[in-house]
């Protein structure tokens, strides 16, 4: 398994120890940034991971801010991905079984580490459970490359 990460200044230190958590379990992780606590723009690095997501190149990715609307919102207007703001496993683990998601959104204002870290494990460990879900899934896929420009 491969996660693309990423994570403005205010995402930082969550976005540190979910990365060890990751890597500690053995999961290749790539931090598409930032990596220091100037201030910095979200939306440069949820591109960044999405788009490496959304490439194939990784799996899934994990973004975070300070509360995770921005990272999700940007995240999304990126053809192919899913992103949820997830607070407890079990949002999270809907967002994967029914909506197929592939990037997980965090805030670190709102969620202490042990709860991100324990939400991050289930979303992970939940797969997509397809069937009428993926009829779903496609209506949002269809409509989404009839954006197209």
């Amino acid at each position: 398994m491969k996660i693309a990460m990423g994570s403005d200044h205010a995402g930082l230190e969550l976005k540190e120890k979910l990365k060890s958590h990751l890597t500690d379990a053995g999961i290749e992780i790539h931090d598409f940034g930032t990596s220091g606590n100037e201030s910095v723009d979200y939306p440069d690095f949820a591109f960044r991971a999405a788009g490496a997501v959304a490439s194939g190149d990784y799996d899934f990715g994990v973004l975070v801010c300070s509360t995770g609307v921005g990272m999700c919102v940007a995240a999304n207007k990126v053809r192919g991905i899913r992103a949820a703001l997830a607070c407890d496993p079990d949002t999270a683990a809907q967002s994967r079984a029914h909506v197929d998601c592939n990037v997980l959104v965090f805030g670190q204002k709102i969620i202490d580490a042990e709860t991100a870290i324990a939400v991050l494990d289930r979303w992970l460990n939940t797969p997509f459970e397809g069937g009428r879900h993926g009829r779903r899934v496609g209506k949002i896929t269809d409509f989404e490359n009839s954006q197209a420009d």
